[in-house]
């Protein structure tokens, strides 16, 4: 079974399956990961089984948020998959007191950012990815870029332009309105000040909306380097 397997069966926003409470903590009421107390505790219990927990309750998480990082699905598989391999072999080193501890989601796309942000480093040395291919129909130029990054269906148009934002912005954008994090939550994911995400966030979406009706963004290209990011990653 594949980490796509059954992940896009629901809308990003409920991707996280269990984990999704309310409306979004500047929508109306915090988001809760009301799955992370569950998994904590299966995973201090026994790791293999509650290991099998945590990939139940995020796998749609995480995979959402990879493949709107990155634009290309075999690419968000590839993600996805080493961010579990390195979680599991994180969690045999941890006493279960810390196990006990975690924020799962919070942990789990902190590891997924961070392998993310490593295979920026070495796209140079790739070949050119080809667009994304599960959603070719372009979004509607009426809907708003909150609206269109929350919906799968988003298509190559939205792949391409978030690929044109500095990365801190893009990701603040995606685990905004893809994952649907609190800000407090996607700043500790990032490990930056709750404000910084917010201006992150808010620059990102400024930016999207100036891209889209700009001419010649139609093509994705990849993203310059965030001179706002900062120097280390845990």
């Amino acid at each position: 079974m594949t980490v796509t397997d059954e992940a896009l069966s629901h809308a990003p926003g409920a991707a996280a399956g269990d984990d999704r409470s309310a409306a979004g903590d500047d929508r109306g009421g915090p988001v809760g990961d009301t799955a992370g107390a569950r998994v904590a505790a299966a995973l201090a219990r026994d790791l293999d089984e509650g290991f099998a927990a945590l990939y139940e309750a995020y796998r749609g998480a995480v995979f959402s948020t990879a493949l709107r990082l990155c634009g290309r699905w075999a690419e968000a598989e590839d993600l996805s998959a080493e961010a579990f391999l390195r979680a599991y072999r994180a969690l045999t080193g941890y006493e279960a007191q810390r196990i006990a501890g975690l924020r799962p989601r919070a942990w789990l796309l902190t590891i997924l950012t961070n392998v993310w942000r490593n295979s920026l480093r070495s796209a140079a040395r790739r070949p050119a990815p080809g667009p994304i291919e599960d959603a070719p129909d372009p979004p509607d130029p009426g809907e708003g870029v909150e609206d269109a990054a929350a919906r799968h269906e988003t298509g190559r148009e939205l792949a391409g332009l978030l690929d044109l934002l500095p990365h801190q912005q893009r990701a603040a954008v995606v685990l905004r309105h893809v994952t649907d994090l609190p800000v407090a939550e996607i700043a500790a994911v990032l490990d930056l000040p709750e404000g910084t995400v917010k201006s992150h966030i808010s620059r990102g979406l400024a930016r999207l909306r100036a891209l889209r009706t700009a001419p010649g963004t139609a093509e994705p290209v990849r993203s310059a380097p965030d001179p706002e990011q900062k120097g280390g990653h845990r």
